[in-house]
């Protein structure tokens, strides 16, 4: 495989960034990963961090060279992570479950498949074109679905937050799954957060990424999503690929080459850390031991359901 890769998380105008972001690949297969914790802060970050933690461990290990069903492993780990976020709280005597949306991509065998829940998107652009989109799980998309409303009014709508859909919580969750679908050299793959999505418009996006160095341009995206935000702004994430293996508007020392990895071994990104501010009902900031037994928690959770 030969791809380029970015990734970015920023705060935005929030306290604490409840986004995680991840990747990790081996020699024959790609995972990218990206979660939107929902709820107070501790809620939200230790959700999306289960949840993206789960899928980098269960990913390693059925990765043998490659995953024998992407799409199955897919939803299947959508599901344990659910149950993962049920199992926390009540361990824990958590007012609230844990919850939070998620996007994660599985790239092997030059096809990609993908699957979310709740209004983290992905985005399979062509030159310049947009192949594939996710489709949100929330309200404002149930009304453009309808013919309610029109799309250029999501952004702006006063339930553009209600998501119906999500890992965590009392409902079980819908997961919507791609089809298996073939990648171009050239082809830009877009995971991201509402807080990027909300302010860049598609058309703007491939602009931005389809036609100019993503290690350039990715990032300047980013900056101006960030001050279009403003003082409001939400948390702000991003994985951008653009696949294959004639980059011409790539430099070659750029680019990501997975033939030279053995059997077995992975290449991951991943924030380990944990920044909580505050526990469920509690309006105090959290003391150094007590993160660090909130980060124990939750990869000794994590451990229960990675099997």
């Amino acid at each position: 495989m030969r791809f380029t890769i970015f990734q970015e998380s920023r705060r935005g105008s929030r306290k604490v960034n409840q986004d995680r972001i991840a990747y990790t690949y081996g020699r024959d297969t790609l995972l990218l990963v990206i979660c939107d914790g929902m709820g107070g802060h501790a809620g939200g970050e230790i959700a999306a961090q289960i949840c993206a933690r789960l899928f980098i461990e269960r990913f390693q290990q059925e990765a043998k060279p490659v995953l024998r069903n992407p799409l199955k492993f897919l939803q299947d780990t959508m599901q344990r992570a659910h149950a993962a976020l049920g199992s926390y709280a009540n361990q824990f005597s958590m007012l609230e479950t844990p919850r939070t949306t998620c996007v994660a991509v599985v790239v092997q065998a030059g096809h990609a498949y993908w699957a979310h829940v709740g209004d983290s998107r992905f985005y399979l652009f062509r030159q310049g074109g947009l192949i594939a989109q996710t489709k949100d799980h929330s309200k404002v998309q149930y009304l453009v679905d309808q013919g309610l409303i029109g799309a250029h009014e999501v952004v702006t709508h006063p339930d553009r937050n209600k998501i119906f859909s999500c890992l965590g919580g009392l409902v079980e969750p819908i997961v919507d799954l791609s089809k298996r679908t073939p990648l171009r050299n050239g082809d830009v793959m877009v995971l991201c957060t509402d807080g990027l999505w909300s302010v860049m418009p598609q058309n703007e996006m491939a602009t931005w990424l389809t036609s100019t160095p993503i290690l350039k341009t990715a990032p300047q995206m980013m900056r101006e999503a960030e001050k279009r935000g403003g003082p409001e702004g939400d948390n702000l994430s991003t994985i951008v690929v653009r696949w294959g293996a004639d980059l011409a508007t790539e430099q070659a020392s750029t680019a990501t080459v997975t033939e030279s990895l053995g059997l077995g071994e992975f290449e991951t990104a991943i924030e380990k850390t944990v920044t909580l501010t505050d526990r469920a009902g509690a309006n105090r900031d959290l003391t150094d031991d007590e993160i660090e037994r909130a980060i124990q928690e939750i990869q000794s959770t994590i451990q229960k359901y990675r099997r």
